[in-house]
């Protein structure tokens, strides 16, 4: 029990630390926006807390599955701290040669802002942002963030096809790493994780040309001025990066589920059998 208390206590720090990292690395920012980035990070941390001091599951998906939720984690991470080191480096002298942070956006920039990706609608989504936005600056950090989001996608991936993941160390337990899945409603059980996997990497792929639509038609009809606040930036360009990713590694854990259960009922069956001829 002390184990569980410190462990979820670390990760409640954690988790308020990664939301309050606009507002410790920007200079700058205004009391109402630090005292708002404080009561967001507060409840992050409480809920955490109390996900993970809980016996029993409530929300939280692959809990005891790691390191599913830890590379999401480090992804969102890196992904925050990295857009506001850029941010940041933005607002120093121009003259100054450029950082490695800078030399890596421009790096994944040049690799990724190709005609119809999404790095190119996502600079075109803020072309529309008012005329004195540096609409390359938020190119670069773009082409960062899904640059994070593609390695850790790809870390997951591998983990979950070669290193046995989730079984590795212990058995899968399904009530309590997915708990708003009902095995015992509907259709057969596999036919609906393979159908919910199927939706999950779907809408993964597509996320990222539809956030720059979105972000378009948010720009062409409301005011636009929030988006070139640096927080908000940074917010919505991790969001851009880190929502299809833990929908593609959400669809790649079930269809994972999905394969152990039908080997599981393949033994089982081919142990009926051989009941059967003795």
């Amino acid at each position: 029990m002390v184990k569980r208390i410190i462990g979820s206590a670390v990760r409640a720090v954690l988790m308020a630390f990664l939301v309050a990292i606009p507002s410790l690395v920007l200079p700058g920012t205004s009391s109402d926006t630090a005292q708002m980035a404080a009561l967001v990070a507060m409840v992050a941390a409480v809920v955490t807390f109390a996900e993970y001091n809980s016996e029993y599951p409530t929300f939280l998906e692959f809990r005891n599955a790691p390191p599913f939720n830890r590379l999401r984690f480090l992804a969102l991470f890196f992904c925050v701290w990295f857009a506001s080191l850029l941010v940041l480096s933005d607002m120093r002298d121009p003259t100054l040669p450029p950082t490695l942070l800078e030399t890596m956006a421009r790096g994944a920039e040049s690799v990724l802002d190709f005609p119809y990706s999404p790095v190119r609608l996502m600079s075109i989504a803020l072309a529309g942002l008012p005329g004195w936005f540096d609409v390359a600056f938020g190119t670069r950090i773009a082409s960062l963030l899904l640059s994070v989001s593609m390695i850790a996608l790809l870390l997951f991936w591998i983990h979950a096809r070669f290193i046995f993941w989730p079984i590795r160390k212990s058995a899968f337990n399904f009530w309590i790493n997915l708990p708003l899945f009902d095995p015992t409603s509907g259709r057969d059980v596999l036919f609906r994780l393979k159908r919910d996997a199927h939706f999950n990497l779907a809408l993964g792929f597509l996320l990222p040309f539809l956030i720059p639509a979105l972000l378009r038609f948010w720009v062409d009809t409301f005011d636009a001025s929030m988006l070139a606040v640096p927080e908000t930036l940074i917010w919505v360009l991790c969001a851009w990066a880190f929502l299809p990713l833990t929908l593609m590694m959400r669809g790649i854990a079930l269809f994972r589920v999905a394969a152990l259960i039908e080997e599981k009922r393949r033994r089982a069956y081919a142990q009926e059998d051989d009941l059967q001829l003795v």
